[in-house]
């Protein structure tokens, strides 16, 4: 393997050099991600039909889909137009019986979140030949059913392997280029949505993560404002609900959420005020990238992940679901984690431009809990902070509450969501009205 002048090439995460199937980060000043995928197309993985997975957004108003393009030259096999808002399975299918017919050996992901989630259920989908809703429900039964008799039988999650799954592991490279902080293009897991229920579901497996993440700041200043700071706050959701966890005890887990966490807020705060911040930018990206060694450790998030999963189907961006849901479930979970909660209000007191934001905003350092910070941390980069604000209204909470209540997420909650009633008094403190 080959590394361009001025790249620097490393292991996602460097602390956990064993993983089975590790990922790699890319980036480096004055290299393009364009140079980048075709270096790392030609050298490092040697693939002939590059197929690439775009933003509608990115095609339509940029030139960068025709950069990448052009980059990879007569190894371009085809580019599927991207996937709407939280991955529909569908489309998501479509796109891998187009890939099937132009036999591609390698995928690239040009975009955001929903691309990434969609990208890593089509390495699998391409390995087993699924192609129609049916077998991808099938396909989520005897995997579930496979990793509820491994978890029986006293095998951790996090030490199931390839050889334990009963289906074939995928077997071609993925190349992610974000564009947002959401963070996916760091796990092996992916969401998608029925669309027949509008219920979002989870497809995983040790093969199904990235192989090479590339970094380019200058591409992230294409991503609309709104996009790339809620999208932040996702992130500054994974720092906040892995350090805050109950459980497992993991001191190097709390050191990487907690000095993500000091990096990412004030690196959004300042790409609000200058978007054209290229330095934080990338510290942004570096940040999510530290955090989310807790998918790697076994470290599910919580109630804000989980009930915000089931909030995106109805019209809410990903990352918008953390923006107004987070400081709710920090509330609601005060009773049990008040004392990690407290080190992260620290954190964010310790640094200067933070602390000046929140003064402005009427806090006081002896003042004020870490769900309260947040807040005015989430205002000042305007982001919407109630349900109303995006036109979901109590009408709408028993089918929330339903389908929150079967998100894996809620149940590793701190204080576990088994209720109804508690992801109820959980959206009253959201709702706005």
């Amino acid at each position: 393997m080959t590394t361009l002048p001025g790249e620097t090439y490393r292991l996602a995460f460097p602390s956990l050099p064993h993983l089975e199937n590790p990922a790699y980060v890319s980036y480096g000043s004055g290299l393009s991600f364009e140079q980048l995928c075709a270096h790392h197309v030609n050298n490092t993985y040697e693939a002939r039909r590059v197929y690439i997975i775009a933003s509608r957004s990115l095609a339509n108003n940029t030139d960068n889909v025709h950069k990448l393009e052009q980059a990879l030259g007569p190894r371009h096999a085809g580019t599927w137009p991207g996937f709407s808002p939280h991955t529909p399975w569908n489309e998501v299918l479509d796109a891998t019986k187009d890939a099937m017919t132009k036999d591609a050996d390698c995928l690239v992901t040009l975009g955001g979140g929903s691309l990434t989630d969609g990208a890593k259920a089509m390495l699998l989908f391409l390995a087993n030949q699924i192609t129609t809703l049916e077998q991808l429900k099938h396909l989520q039964r005897i995997s579930e059913e496979a990793q509820k008799n491994l978890l029986a039988s006293g095998v951790a999650a996090t030490n199931i392997t390839s050889k334990d799954l009963p289906f074939t592991s995928p077997h071609i490279p993925l190349i992610c280029i974000p564009t947002t902080l959401s963070g996916g293009e760091y796990s092996h897991f992916a969401g998608g949505t029925d669309p027949n229920t509008g219920h979002k579901s989870i497809v995983g497996h040790p093969f199904c993560g990235p192989n090479l993440i590339l970094n380019d700041p200058n591409l992230t200043a294409t991503t609309p404002e709104w996009v790339w700071l809620s999208t932040g706050v996702r992130g500054i959701d994974h720092c906040v609900e892995a350090f805050c966890r109950t459980h497992p005890s993991d001191p190097d887990m709390d050191t990487e959420a907690l000095e993500a966490f000091a990096g990412l807020v004030p690196g959004l705060l300042a790409t609000k005020k200058a978007p054209g911040d290229l330095e934080a930018r990338l510290q942004c990206m570096l940040a999510v990238n530290r955090v989310l060694i807790m998918l790697k450790k076994g470290v599910t998030p919580g109630a804000s992940h989980g009930i915000g999963h089931q909030l995106g189907p109805m019209g809410v961006g990903h990352g918008e679901t953390s923006c107004i849901l987070l400081p709710a479930v920090l509330k609601y979970n005060a009773r049990v984690n008040a004392g990690a909660q407290e080190k992260m209000k620290a954190a964010l007191w310790r640094s200067g431009e933070v602390s000046a934001v929140l003064r402005a905003r009427g806090l006081e350092e002896d003042g004020g809990d870490l769900a309260d910070a947040l807040d005015a941390v989430f205002r000042e980069l305007g982001m919407p902070r109630t349900l109303k604000e995006k036109g979901v209204g109590r009408e709408r909470f028993g089918v929330l509450a339903e389908n929150s209540l079967k998100d894996f997420c809620c149940k590793a909650n701190p204080i576990p969501i088994t209720e109804q009633e508690q992801v109820r008094e959980i959206l009253d403190m959201c709702a706005g009205d």
